[in-house]
């Protein structure tokens, strides 16, 4: 493991971790914070997109707003050169680097931005949507904003501060939505999206500088710099590579299929992410904070690993099951007729969407021990691999082949490249195994129960409840014997 170093001295300085037992309060009170704020924010989102969906935008218009949407992602992966990280992951005070951070990371995104205004109309042609170019100038002005606001939400999350973030992201969110309903009602299509996205982040940027003050003094040190970039680079670019991972899936169809596929499966590739999002997402505002603190004891983090993933896994895999063993009732209920033609490819989208989770929360782990190596080499082979058979996929079976090519390629390729990954950190196969086999096992049980009830009483509304309803009960009955593991001994293991 690479050492963690200060960017003002060769050490490292003695770390600022708090005693086990209130280490152990601090990151299951952050944890609670960021489930309800993702919770809360993600069912938000949920309702906004189905007005939208019903209401005022078709599949063409989502179909820009993904291509955008896309792009600026990609780019936020490697916005700030991976510094930014720092100010959650060093030792010391982080108040002598962080002015030589903000200036990286706000000169980086600035001619980021540039690059991308110059490019635009030539990525929009390159993805078959000309009309994109746009929106893609609008959304990406969220680079700039990103790049100055990584420092005081840095500091947030090295507190451990998710009540001050659910605050904030609240005001992200009413504005965001307000500006994005307004603007879509008015007959302004993706571009409404892309100002309301606008409009969230600079709201976003102003309550992190207040929630932490003092934080947005620029500065310069060439030694600090230097360290930074040393630092940083190899996390940006593995971070790059793992939003290609998700976002390349978008480039092909729109490239392959079209404005029109592109929206259903934009649709449906947000839906499988409801699951990521609302307990990934949570659970990752917190996660990487926390392995940095356990990275110097190899079984205290294998102990923190095996159980955080089997929380994320018992609290996924039923949602993925309800939404793709009731996809095609699910959708027709939630957003209408018109976009049934997602609904096939949500089954496999779900199956990866725990994939996603699993993966997720391995990368944290892997950047708080200093695997960055090994997270560069396994998206690299992530990348390489999934291309070709995301075009081959789309080829032959549309935006239902696209998924299954994702699909194929993580179980058979990035899962044991994972595991490999994980076992050289000290997680072994064992510590992976015992936080998903109850899970998994329940999983197994609901598909059974979702299939043959669908054979025996239909689709409709009132058979959709009932269906889920028994399913779930019956995977809580296959989970409650993991119950102990889950729980814990309130322990920093339990962190």
């Amino acid at each position: 493991m690479d050492s963690v170093r200060t960017p003002d001295s060769g050490t490292a300085e003695p770390s600022d971790t708090p005693a086990p037992a209130a280490f152990g309060r601090k990151v299951r009170s952050a944890a609670r914070w960021s489930l309800i704020n993702t919770v809360v924010m993600r069912l938000g989102n949920f309702a906004t997109g189905i007005l939208l969906a019903r209401l005022a935008l078709g599949p063409a218009e989502w179909g820009v707003y993904g291509i955008a949407q896309t792009v600026l992602l990609v780019l936020l992966s490697a916005n700030e050169l991976g510094v930014g990280l720092a100010i959650v992951r060093w030792d010391g005070d982080p108040r002598r680097f962080a002015p030589t951070v903000l200036t990286l990371g706000a000169a980086s995104s600035a001619l980021l931005y540039a690059a991308l205004f110059a490019a635009a109309p030539t990525v929009a042609g390159l993805l078959d949507s000309p009309h994109a170019a746009g929106v893609l100038r609008v959304m990406c002005l969220c680079l700039v904003i990103d790049g100055v606001a990584q420092v005081p939400a840095g500091f947030l999350t090295r507190e451990f501060a998710q009540g001050r973030r659910m605050v904030i992201d609240a005001l992200n969110f009413v504005l965001s939505t307000a500006v994005t309903l307004v603007l879509a009602f008015a007959g302004w299509g993706a571009m409404s999206f892309a100002w309301g996205a606008v409009a969230g982040n600079l709201a976003a940027l102003a309550g992190c500088a207040l929630a932490a003050p003092g934080t947005l003094r620029f500065g310069w040190d060439p030694r600090q710099a230097r360290a930074l970039l040393r630092f940083g680079l190899p996390l940006a670019g593995a971070s790059l590579l793992a939003l290609a991972v998700v976002n390349v899936d978008t480039m092909v169809v729109g490239s392959t299929l079209g404005g029109v596929s592109l929206g259903f499966y934009v649709l449906a590739f947000n839906m499988s992410g409801w699951p990521v999002r609302i307990i990934s997402e949570a659970a990752r505002r917190v996660s990487f904070a926390g392995f940095s603190r356990l990275a110097d004891s190899p079984q205290a983090l294998a102990s923190g690993f095996s159980r955080a993933l089997g929380v994320l896994v018992t609290g996924t895999v039923p949602l993925c099951v309800l939404l793709g063993g009731l996809a095609g009732p699910v959708v027709h209920l939630v957003y209408g007729s018109k976009w049934l033609p997602a609904a096939a490819a949500l089954p496999w989208l779900m199956a990866l969407g725990l994939v996603r989770i699993g993966c997720e929360l391995a990368y944290d782990c892997l950047v708080a021990t200093g695997q960055r190596r090994s997270l560069v080499l396994v998206q690299g082979l992530w990348v390489a691999a999934l291309l070709p058979v995301l075009v081959v996929g789309a080829r032959l079976g549309g935006i239902v082949g696209v998924s299954q090519g994702h699909v194929l390629v993580a179980a058979v390729l990035v899962v044991p490249a994972f595991l490999y990954a994980l076992g050289r950190a000290g997680i072994g196969l064992a510590h992976v195994a015992r936080a998903c086999a109850w899970p998994f096992l329940g999983g197994a049980v609901m598909a059974l129960v979702v299939l043959g009830a669908k054979r025996l009483v239909g689709e409709g509304t009132l058979a959709l409840s009932g269906i889920g309803t028994v399913a779930l009960a019956a995977y809580v009955v296959c989970v409650l014997p993991s119950r102990p593991f889950l729980l814990g001994s309130r322990t920093v293991e339990a962190a």
